[in-house]
C-alpha cells in the first residue's frame, strides 16, 4: 500500500511540471511544427498524438489564401485545447520579421485567441545553412519587445546573445542543435549546456533534433522543452513519431528532475565491501 502511495505522488508531482512561458502554463513540454507534413490530415493525426499544447504556423503561408492546408489547418484544430505561436520564418530582415509579427497577432485573434502575444522570431538571411541573424535577432526582438509581444528567439547556441537576448525582456531562449531540418542532433553541446546553465528563463531546443533519444538527451542536460518538426512531419509513420517524441520529452524531463549521477572514470562496486561474509 505504501509503493501505491508513493507511485500517485510521483504521477502527481510529474503532471503538475508544468512549461511556464511569460505566466502562460502549458502540461506539455513539446512544441510542433506544421510545415513538411504530407497532408492535413497527417499533421493533425501528429498534433493529437503529440498531445502538445502549442503549435507554430509559418505567417508567410498562412497568410496566403492560395495554400490552402495552413488554412485548413487553422480552422479544424480544437484552439481551446492549443496556443498557437506565429513565426516568422522565411524572414531575412529584422523590419520584415517585426511587419510579419503584426500580422502573426492578427492571426491569433481570428481563432479566438485575443491575448496571444506569442512570436517565435526567426530572422535568417542565409538560405544555404539557414543560420540565424545575431544582429538582426537582437533588434527585431527588442522592437517586438516594446510593441507588447511575447518574444522566443531562434538563435544560434550563442550563450552571450543568449544573455543579451534574456536581459532586454525575451520570453525564452530557443538555439538551434543543428541546422534545421538536418536531423544532425545536438551538435553545439558544450554551449547549449552554458546557455541552459546561465539561463533564468525556458531554453528551448528547437532545429537539429533527429529521433526521440535525442530529444531525451536534451530534457536531461535541463533543456525546459522541445520545438520538433522535420523528424516528425518526414518519417514513413509522423503520427506514431510524435507519440514517441511525447514519450521521450516526458521520460527526459523525469530523469533530469530525478538528479542524474554523473559519469566515472572507473567502475564502482554495486555493493558495499562491508558485511561480506567470509
Amino acid at each position: 500500500m505504501v509503493f501505491i502511495q508513493d507511485k500517485n505522488k510521483i504521477i502527481s508531482n510529474v503532471k503538475n511540471d508544468y512549461l511556464i512561458i511569460n505566466n502562460h502554463y502549458f502540461n506539455s513540454r513539446l512544441l510542433l511544427g506544421t510545415g513538411k507534413y504530407k497532408n492535413v490530415e497527417e499533421a493533425i493525426d501528429s498534433i493529437i498524438a503529440s498531445e502538445c499544447n502549442i503549435i507554430t504556423i509559418a505567417i508567410r503561408r498562412a497568410q496566403n489564401n492560395l495554400i490552402s492546408g495552413l488554412n485548413i489547418l487553422l480552422k479544424r484544430l480544437n484552439w481551446k485545447n492549443l496556443w498557437l505561436l506565429p513565426n516568422t520564418a522565411g524572414c531575412k530582415t529584422s523590419d520584415e520579421a517585426i511587419r510579419i509579427a503584426k500580422l502573426g497577432r492578427e492571426i491569433a485573434k481570428t481563432i479566438g485567441q485575443e491575448n496571444n502575444n506569442f512570436i517565435k522570431l526567426e530572422v535568417i538571411p542565409d538560405s544555404k545553412y539557414l543560420f540565424p541573424d545575431p544582429v538582426g535577432t537582437l533588434k527585431a526582438a527588442e522592437v517586438l519587445i516594446n510593441n507588447g509581444f511575447t518574444v522566443l528567439p531562434y538563435i544560434n547556441a550563442d550563450p552571450v546573445l543568449a544573455k543579451h537576448l534574456e536581459e532586454i525582456g525575451c520570453a525564452t531562449i530557443m538555439p538551434l542543435a543543428s541546422p534545421i531540418g538536418s536531423a544532425k542532433g545536438l551538435q553545439n553541446l558544450s554551449n547549449i549546456k552554458i546557455i541552459i546553465e546561465n539561463a533564468k528563463v525556458p531554453v528551448i531546443i528547437d532545429a537539429g533534433i533527429g529521433c526521440p533519444s535525442e530529444a531525451a538527451k536534451a530534457m536531461e542536460l535541463g533543456a525546459s522543452a522541445i520545438l520538433t518538426n522535420t523528424a516528425i512531419a518526414k518519417c514513413k509513420n509522423p503520427a506514431q513519431m510524435a507519440l514517441a517524441m511525447n514519450l521521450a520529452i516526458k521520460s527526459g524531463r523525469i530523469a533530469y528532475l530525478s538528479g542524474l549521477i554523473k559519469a566515472t572514470d572507473y567502475a564502482t562496486k554495486s555493493s558495499p565491501d562491508e558485511g561480506i561474509i567470509e
